[in-house]
C-alpha cells in the first residue's frame, strides 16, 4: 500500500492536469481588431459606448486609437490598424485613389468608403463676441465670420484670437475648407500672418484640449457640435454660427488594404450600419444634452452608400 498509493496520487494528478489542459485548449481568444478613429469621436465617448456591445456581439478585442484624421489615416496606410473612422472627404478621396482601402459590403453594396454618422461643425467663441458674428446666419455665414474674425484679430489681436487644431485633423481640414472658401490663402494669410500678429494660434492636439485652450484664451475656434455638447458644461464659450452650408460633417469607416484582420472589419462595417445600432447613435447624448451628438447615416444628407 505505501507503493501504490503515491502512483494512485500520481496518476490522480496527471488526469486532472491533462482534463485541465484540454478543457482550456477548447477556449478561443477574441479577435484583436484595430481601429484608428477621430478625436471627436472619442472625446464624446461615443466609441466607449459602442465598445463593450461590439465586442460581445462578435468576441472581439476592440483596440482604438484616437487620433487626428491625418494619422489616423497613415497608420491605416502603414498597416498599423485595421479600419479608419475620419471625417475629411477630400483624404479620404486620396486614401482610397491610393489603393489603401478595401471594398467592404454594406446593405448589399459593394463600397471602399462607407458613411455611418454625421453631425455639424459649429463656431464657439467667447459670450462677449468681440469680432461680432453671432448674428450672422444663412449659408455662407461660416465665411463671412471667418472674414470678420481675421479683420478683428488683425486690427485687435489681445481681443480677437482664434485657436486652430493645426493637427491635420478632419476639423483642421473643414476650418482651412472655410478659409479658401471665405477668399483666403491659408499658408499665407492665416497661418503666416495670423500667427505673426498673433491673433491665430495652432493648438496642434484634438478637439476637446482645442476647445479647453480656446477657453483659457477666450477666442473663437471651430469644432462638431458633438465634442461641444459634451464638453460644455465645462466651457464659458458660447456657440455662435450654426448654419452654412460648408459646416455638415460626416464620418466613415473604411477597411485598410494593410490590415491583419479584414474579415472582423468588415463586422464593424456592418456593425456601424446595423438599424439597431443606428437606432442608438440617433439616441447618444439625448438624456444629458436634450439632443443628439451624432445623427445616424441618411443617405440623402450623406450621399455615400
Amino acid at each position: 500500500m505505501k507503493v501504490i498509493a503515491p502512483r494512485i496520487a500520481l496518476i490522480v494528478l496527471v488526469l486532472t492536469l491533462l482534463v485541465t489542459v484540454l478543457g482550456c485548449s477548447g477556449q478561443t481568444e477574441p479577435e484583436v481588431l484595430r481601429v484608428a478613429t477621430t478625436t471627436s469621436l472619442y472625446d464624446t465617448g461615443l466609441w466607449d459606448y459602442l465598445e463593450d456591445i461590439f465586442e460581445d456581439r462578435y468576441d472581439a478585442d476592440l483596440q482604438i486609437q484616437a487620433k487626428g484624421t491625418g494619422i489616423a489615416l497613415e497608420l491605416g496606410m502603414n498597416g498599423d490598424v485595421d479600419v479608419v473612422t475620419v471625417h475629411d472627404p477630400l483624404k479620404e478621396a486620396a486614401f482610397v485613389a491610393g489603393g489603401y482601402a478595401l471594398n467592404a459590403t454594406v446593405d448589399g453594396n459593394s463600397t471602399a468608403r462607407v458613411t455611418w454618422a454625421y453631425n455639424y461643425f459649429i463656431i464657439v467663441g467667447p459670450a462677449s463676441d468681440p469680432a461680432g458674428v453671432g448674428s450672422l446666419t444663412g449659408s455662407l455665414a461660416p465665411e463671412e465670420a471667418f472674414q470678420k474674425i481675421q479683420q478683428e484679430g488683425a486690427l485687435d489681436p489681445d481681443t480677437v484670437r482664434f485657436v486652430s487644431r493645426g493637427d491635420e485633423s478632419g476639423t483642421h481640414g473643414k476650418e482651412k475648407a472655410i478659409w479658401a472658401s471665405a477668399g483666403y490663402n491659408y499658408t499665407e494669410d492665416i497661418v503666416g500672418n495670423g500667427t505673426a500678429d498673433g491673433w491665430y494660434i495652432e493648438a496642434g492636439t484634438g478637439m476637446g484640449a482645442t476647445l479647453v485652450m480656446a477657453d483659457e484664451l477666450m477666442a473663437y475656434t471651430l469644432t462638431d457640435k458633438g465634442t461641444f455638447l459634451a464638453y460644455q458644461g465645462d466651457l464659458d464659450l458660447v456657440p455662435l454660427v450654426e448654419t452654412g452650408d460648408i459646416m455638415l460633417n460626416v464620418y466613415t469607416a473604411m477597411i485598410c488594404t494593410n490590415g491583419v484582420n479584414p474579415g472582423m472589419a468588415q463586422n464593424l462595417v456592418t456593425f456601424l450600419r446595423a438599424p439597431e445600432i443606428q437606432a442608438l447613435i440617433a439616441g447618444y447624448g439625448v438624456p444629458e444634452y436634450g439632443e443628439p451628438l451624432f445623427y445616424p447615416w441618411d443617405p440623402e444628407i450623406c450621399g455615400l452608400p
